[in-house]
């Protein structure tokens, strides 16, 4: 627990250096133009296919009947682009993971390697394609398992408690990867993620809920038109500083306990003693050879 605090109020102090703030705007940049190019070509064809879709559903002709008999029929003009905003949102979770974890966290993990870890040895215990194919694996399996549980998000308790264990759990296995990548080797790697397993997805469960929370910021987007060009910037650089703070929380706890591994093992006695090389061996066999008394000279 103690490790957990410290990594965490670290990694807290680290997001406010300029370098990482400068680091959070790159991905921003190439989101952006994503998803500026996106809305540009496909934003009106979407929302007008998502309306004619509602508007052909009987289901959803009985419920704008009743929304209009309660005075709530204004809703009908908001529910299509918070439709399009909701089922953008976990694409652009993934996207922004994944480039955070290509571009800002080998940066992050440098950094906290460079200024609290000089001399610990790294022994590049994953190459940059294996890392590549770690997250995109961990990515499809994210994927599989929000397709299969968004029926459930209709359960309003598990909207809030699903999509954050889904993204807690990618983080985990995404970032605890990289930040252990360049120093540790794969056995201590397979070491770390079984001890510190409940602690490391806690940390990506946490992270997961920090990352939630920007969604308000989408759905603002889709109640106030005029402000939507801005707040979507706005709420996709929240995302960008909520991973840059996971990528340094995982950092910092993965690189102390990769310390505190080696020095456990730097100090663990030798359980079995080595066996002799042939010639000590001769020697010993010698020495206990030799007789107690020598012969008389002829």
């Amino acid at each position: 627990m103690n490790l957990l605090l410290d990594s965490f109020w670290r990694a807290l102090a680290y997001c406010l250096r300029p370098r990482v703030i400068a680091l959070s705007f790159l991905p921003l940049v190439l989101m952006v133009a994503l998803m500026l190019g996106l809305s540009y070509f496909y934003w009106e064809s979407t929302l007008d296919w998502v309306r004619i879709t509602l508007e052909a559903s009987a289901v959803m002709t009985t419920m704008w009947s009743w929304l209009e008999s309660i005075g709530a029929g204004s809703l009908k003009m908001v529910l299509a682009p918070l439709i399009v905003i909701f089922a953008v949102t976990p694409v652009i979770v993934v996207l922004s993971l994944l480039l955070v974890a290509f571009l800002m966290t080998p940066a992050l993990t440098l950094l906290v390697a460079e200024r609290r870890f000089p001399q610990l040895q790294r022994k590049h215990g994953a190459s940059f394609m294996f890392s590549v194919l770690w997250a995109l694996g961990s990515t499809l399996l994210a994927l599989i398992a929000l397709v299969i549980s968004t029926p459930l998000w209709l359960i309003p308790p598990l909207i809030m408690v699903l999509p954050p264990l889904i993204w807690g759990w990618l983080t985990y296995r995404v970032m605890a990867f990289d930040a252990l990548a360049e120093h540790a080797s794969q056995a201590e790697r397979l070491e770390i993620f079984k001890r510190h397993r409940i602690r490391l997805l806690g940390i990506g469960v946490m992270c997961g809920y920090l990352g939630a929370a920007p969604s308000l910021i989408w759905a603002s987007g889709a109640l106030w038109a005029a402000a939507f060009v801005v707040l979507v910037p706005l709420a996709v650089w929240v995302y960008m500083l909520v991973f840059a703070f996971s990528s340094l929380w995982f950092a910092h706890y993965c690189l102390s306990a990769l310390q505190t591994l080696r020095t456990e093992k730097a100090w663990m006695p030798a359980t079995e003693t080595p066996a002799p090389t042939p010639i000590e061996a001769q020697a010993v066999i010698l020495q206990d050879d030799t007789p107690l008394s020598s012969p008389a000279n002829p």
